[in-house]
């Protein structure tokens, strides 16, 4: 919280809000609306995810002020989806009707999460399907009665301590309620279960940063396509490379074409871009045989 409060001071400290534990996005979403709530019942919210990419901050406001005039006016939990520029696999898909209910607004028909590379085709070529940002847009009762709906049990943790919002004993109320809270995300838990789920289709510049896919994307390349982050790296014969390496090592690279080159203090990791993927298992192998020593 205080990293928060330096890096964006104009925001009064009152509403830096932080969670006791790891729960993923839905107990959290669940008590900041009900939070909200209790200041403002009519508010309208983005939930976002702080570490992602946008170049094109024009375009994403519009998009965010639009998403918000719908969800005043609608009962609607609004997404915003991507238009995928690639097939890739390390991303979340959403399917939507090809009817627009207001301007440039979708009904959600699917989410998909994460398929394999021949779906992530089929899908491209679909024209209908987008990359799940994880961004939403809702009015706070609209997400509140969606809780209620299909997380009760989590839900009625945060009804039943309501009195004790905004007041200085929420701190040790959150600590005991946040131990209860199931792990689950505000995508499994509610998006794709409620029925009045909107996408409105984006182009804003964006990328979630957490694959090396879009890593390399947004990264300067030379003539040959290789992104290079390490003063002295020398690649011979090398193209459409991701290299990071400390600054300090020579790193001598010949005859790699796609290729993912991490040389940390104690890793190297050599891997095809089109099996980055699979790099959750092999972390998964290294824990299992060597222990949490090289993670």
């Amino acid at each position: 919280m205080d990293t928060v409060a330096e890096q964006l001071p104009q925001l009064p400290k009152e509403n830096i809000v932080g969670e006791p534990s790891r729960k993923n996005t839905a107990p959290c979403v669940d008590y900041i609306s009900h939070k909200i709530n209790k200041k403002d019942p009519k508010a309208n919210i983005i939930c976002a995810p702080a570490d992602h990419l946008i170049l094109d901050p024009i375009s994403f406001t519009s998009t965010c002020l639009n998403a918000l005039q719908f969800v005043q006016k609608h009962s609607a939990l609004v997404t915003l989806g991507i238009k995928p520029t690639r097939p890739d696999t390390g991303y979340g898909y959403i399917q939507f009707e090809t009817e627009q209910v207001a301007d440039n607004v979708y009904k959600v028909k699917t989410f998909t999460e994460k398929p394999n590379l021949e779906l992530a085709k089929t899908f491209l070529k679909s024209g209908d399907f987008l990359w799940n940002a994880g961004i939403f847009v809702w009015n706070v009762k609209s997400i509140l009665a969606a809780f209620k709906s299909h997380l009760p049990e989590m839900d009625e943790m945060f009804t039943n301590e309501l009195d004790v919002l905004n007041t200085p004993g929420e701190v040790d109320m959150i600590e005991r309620i946040y131990s209860q809270c199931t792990n689950i995300s505000i995508d499994y838990g509610i998006m794709e279960k409620a029925d009045n789920v909107y996408v409105i289709p984006s182009n804003f510049g964006w990328s979630d940063l957490g694959t090396w896919a879009s890593a390399y994307e947004n990264l300067d390349k030379d003539e040959a396509g290789n992104a290079v982050q390490g003063k002295n790296v020398m690649l011979v014969d090398a193209a459409n490379c991701m290299v990071k390496a400390p600054h300090d090592k020579l790193v001598l690279l010949q005859g790699l074409d796609d290729y993912i080159v991490i040389d940390t203090a104690d890793v190297l990791l050599v891997c095809k871009k089109e099996n980055e993927q699979q790099i959750k298992e092999y972390v998964a192998e290294v824990k299992r045989h060597k222990g949490d020593k090289y993670l």
